[in-house]
């Protein structure tokens, strides 16, 4: 169910809305914090101190300001940037999730492609990349390991296909993988257009300790032709907060988590 996340919210979830609002103003007071949410100055220190450690900020006196991140530069087109405000909300909200020295997957797709970016320019750890242009965003940053499926490249995206690809992530093990997903149903479960993509998707579930589903509010609700996995298979569904409410509620009487990615104009 969508909460209001400023009462008893998770500890996840708060750490979520501080990054968040991080991206938005760049510095946070802990006395702010502690009022907005209700709990304690130290509560929120250690909160700081989380995502200082996920490499999100850097803790200064009385509070804390955001850590330099790549990959978010405005674009001259306003329209296209407005678009784009709910996947660079959740890919945000991925992003805080990951933990220094993790290995991750990261899967085909735009929201995929921006929590690549999102990533803390401090982090360091392993990226198995599907497509390329995730994979040359990250070969760039010292102290990451990237690696590529290789074989068929689809022109469309320039992501790996093929039966190969599959083989490939059968050989890794992951602690995150960042999935996309084209519907999500309480009954059909994760579902894709791209039946060429299912056998990749269900070989780096099988192969990963957690899997987040990233997407924006329309695929909510939505059953594509191919079924990937049912919502028990996986960690959490991180959407955005022009999500249908009914939508999310209908989610999480499965029992699957729902994280809401909060936009810009909610932290006012």
């Amino acid at each position: 169910m969508k909460e209001e996340l400023l009462d008893a919210v998770l500890p996840e979830e708060r750490r979520l809305r501080i990054a968040a609002q991080l991206r938005r103003d760049t510095r946070v007071r802990v006395e702010d914090l502690a009022a907005r949410y209700s709990v304690s100055g130290e509560t929120i220190r250690r909160d700081l101190q989380v995502l200082e450690e996920r490499g999100i900020l850097r803790r200064v006196y009385g509070g804390a300001v955001a850590q330099e991140t790549r990959g978010w530069e405005p674009g001259t087109d306003d329209r296209a940037i407005a678009r784009l405000d709910p996947k660079r909300a959740i890919a945000a909200a991925a992003a805080a999730l990951v933990e220094p020295g993790e290995t991750l997957v990261f899967d085909a797709g735009t929201t995929v492609a921006e929590t690549a970016r999102a990533l803390p320019a401090t982090f360091s750890g392993r990226a198995l990349c599907l497509t390329l242009p995730t994979a040359a965003e990250l070969a760039g940053r010292e102290g990451v390991e990237v690696h590529l499926p290789g074989g068929q490249i689809r022109r469309a995206d320039l992501a790996c296909v093929g039966t190969g690809t599959e083989k490939f992530f059968e050989r890794f093990f992951a602690d995150r993988a960042f999935l996309a997903a084209s519907g999500i149903h309480p009954k059909a479960g994760i579902t894709g257009a791209n039946l060429e993509e299912i056998p990749i998707r269900q070989a780096i579930l099988a192969q990963s300790a957690e899997t987040y589903i990233l997407a924006d509010a329309t695929k909510l609700g939505r059953v594509a032709v191919g079924r990937v996995c049912p919502l028990s298979a996986v960690t959490a569904v991180v959407t955005d907060a022009g999500a249908d409410p009914e939508a999310i509620r209908a989610l999480e009487q499965t029992g699957v988590r729902v994280i809401i990615a909060p936009l810009g104009s909610e932290l006012d």
